[in-house]
């Protein structure tokens, strides 16, 4: 099953497209970075427009639309030091690499693939000694970019001097790279031994985060790549956004989320579109999505069916919880202050919201007495 994956990063490298499209396309391409492979490409029905892979890594001109900013959640807002962001008082994120196998057009971190961006550390020893100075902090996300595209002894060196840190007891990696290049684990052996070390040797858990959008990303060599990676011991979630055009139809959804469940891969979250500079032509409708992911909800086991629907806004995780004729329901799941921690929040609807802040009338709030409060 080896396979030399061949990355692409000019649209005149891709065959299948016709020369009026890459010179339309030129213009999205010189404001919003481009990145895909000959791996993710063949996965294309290039002869349907509309096609869903296509949508999650060809430009369409639709980014151009002015909507939305480049810092939708604000995250720089939660940077301690270089390279490292604190907004929930257990978990740290290690922002390791700019880099990821492909780049989503719907990405919510695109900002970090522009050229005058520096928040990625290509050194994490400041992270890292953040982290240790730190012992509320038990789990840290390594992110980006995409953290599999390092090669292993990077990545190893830092799985390594978190192992190290006895507060820290659970290490997750969130990559697409099962979806964009299976090979990348099926053939690195090593990879896989690093994995099973973390496992087995250090007293932690590694988690593999990963993000299937589609069900055409299911192909043999990605649930390859995925029972390998299980038989390290490393448990594997997956989450994804709704995307218009792409898996906001009950069919497609359900399929996904069934499948995963399937494969050991259980449904963690399914996100709110973050209204992101480029976004607006794969953001969906709160109110609708609603309906489709408690519609799909109601159609799967269990395992798949505990996915929860969320954003992930500035102030925190807010779950989606449901509507009424008038009332839609809302739920601090993770809150960056702790007064928020657990509150509930009722609004009037507004079935042209794509986000939170659209909801202006706040009908009342219920604020949870957390155990801090009573001491």
């Amino acid at each position: 099953m080896q396979k030399k994956v061949k990355y692409i990063i000019k649209l005149d490298l891709i065959p299948q497209l016709k020369d009026r499209e890459k010179e339309e396309l030129k213009q999205v391409t010189d404001k919003f970075a481009f990145r895909t492979n000959d791996y993710y490409n063949s996965l294309i029905n290039w002869d349907d427009p509309e096609d869903p892979i296509r949508r999650i890594v060809i430009p369409t001109t639709e980014e151009l639309d002015v909507w939305g900013k480049l810092h939708a959640s604000n995250e720089s807002k939660y940077m301690k030091v270089h390279g490292l962001e604190h907004k929930y008082p257990d978990t740290a994120l290690l922002l390791v690499t700019d880099v990821c196998g492909i780049y989503c057009r719907f990405c919510f971190r695109k900002r970090l693939f522009m050229n005058d961006n520096d928040e990625v550390a290509r050194d994490v020893s400041e992270g890292l000694e953040y982290i240790r100075n730190h012992p509320e902090i038990n789990n840290v996300l390594l992110t980006g970019g995409d953290p599999l595209v390092l090669a292993t002894f990077k990545l190893e060196k830092t799985l390594k001097a978190l192992a190290e840190i006895p507060h820290v007891r659970i290490v997750r990696i969130g990559s697409k790279m099962l979806a964009v290049n299976p090979f990348r684990v099926i053939d690195d052996p090593s990879l896989l031994e690093l994995f099973e070390w973390f496992n087995t040797e250090t007293g932690k858990k590694l988690y593999l985060m990963n993000h299937f959008n589609h069900p055409r990303e299911l192909t043999k060599e990605a649930r390859k790549a995925v029972e390998l990676v299980q038989k390290t011991g490393t448990t594997l979630t997956n989450q994804t956004p709704i995307l218009k055009g792409i898996n906001d139809n009950e069919e497609t959804l359900r399929e996904l989320l069934e499948e995963l469940s399937f494969m050991g891969v259980p449904p963690y979250y399914v996100f709110q579109c973050r209204p992101t500079a480029g976004n607006k032509t794969y953001s969906t409708k709160i109110e609708e999505t609603i309906d489709l992911v408690e519609s799909v909800r109601s159609k799967v086991s269990g395992l798949a069916a505990r996915v929860r629907y969320v954003m992930s806004h500035e102030t925190g995780k807010i779950e989606i919880l449901g509507k009424g004729s008038d009332l839609i329901f809302f739920r601090y799941h993770r809150a960056a202050d702790p007064e928020n921690a657990g509150k509930f929040m009722i609004y009037k609807r507004n079935p042209d919201a794509h986000w939170f802040d659209d909801y202006k009338e706040l009908v009342e709030e219920y604020k949870v007495e957390t155990q801090e409060q009573f001491v």
